[in-house]
């Protein structure tokens, strides 16, 4: 069973309510009653009372319509999460003025077993679309900050994710795990990623590890930025000041006293 997925047949009632809230997507964030028993796979008169029950808790709020979308409060509890809150209040000054600086997009993000998950983004005026949103997951080997989050992981979370098929976004794409193991090296090396038109052709990424406490790294920032006028030798540097003063302010011992 993968992760996230709660068994149907025999399940508790908490599971049935989980079912019900992972029916909600980014590209479906407003459903029917009948829309949320399809997605959901439970009966229609079992959803019908959960949703009631979710709806009068907060979880799901109800539009004057019938339909239903995510509602506040959930929001509110998932803003507790440690790896969330403490984190995003740390950085965001930094990000400020990264993006102030830059004028692009400023990412910052951690990792959850094979996934990047976008803890706060802030999109600068005029900057390159982008696919990612807060809260959003992304894959590692892709991505910028996957990248940094990747090389700094666990040799087996490494191997884990190289043994997965390789999703090819663009031309671009590191499809090889041979060609992949080599970036990862040279992250290690050099203390930054640069993702080159590896998740649309218009993007570059560049991304710099965050050190926590125990001076592990516990998350990663990038700026992405057009690929066809950003110089990531040039953005490399800034990045990395943003992310050792984010360091800095989670209490990391021991930081370089240059950037490369």
């Amino acid at each position: 069973m993968r992760r996230g997925e709660v068994p149907h047949a025999g399940a508790s009632v908490t599971a049935r309510a989980l079912r019900v809230l992972e029916a909600f997507t980014p590209e479906r964030p407003v459903l029917r009653l009948a829309e949320i028993s399809r997605h959901s796979g439970l009966p229609l008169t079992t959803t019908h009372r959960l949703v009631g029950e979710l709806a009068a808790w907060g979880a799901l709020e109800r539009e004057p319509g019938g339909d239903y979308r995510i509602g506040l409060r959930l929001w509110e509890i998932a803003s507790l999460a440690p790896r969330g809150l403490g984190l995003r209040e740390a950085a965001l000054p930094y990000l400020s003025d990264l993006g102030r600086i830059t004028r692009e997009n400023v990412q910052l993000a951690v990792r959850e077993d094979l996934s990047v998950v976008y803890v706060e983004r802030l999109a600068g005026r005029g900057a390159v679309p982008v696919l990612t949103r807060v809260g959003g997951r992304f894959a590692l080997t892709p991505t910028g900050v996957g990248l940094v989050l990747l090389a700094c992981a666990p040799a087996d979370v490494q191997e884990r994710a190289l043994a997965q098929p390789l999703v090819r976004h663009t031309e671009k794409t590191l499809c090889s795990p041979e060609e992949v193991r080599r970036v990862l090296a040279e992250v290690r090396r050099t203390g930054v990623a640069v993702s080159d038109r590896q998740v649309t052709m218009d993007a570059v990424s560049i991304a710099a590890p965050i050190h926590g406490p125990e001076g592990t790294v516990v998350a990663a920032v990038s700026v992405v930025a057009h690929a066809a006028t950003a110089d990531p030798r040039a953005l490399a540097p800034l990045v990395q000041v943003a992310a050792r003063g984010i360091s800095r302010s989670l209490g990391a011992p021991g930081l370089p006293s240059s950037v490369a």
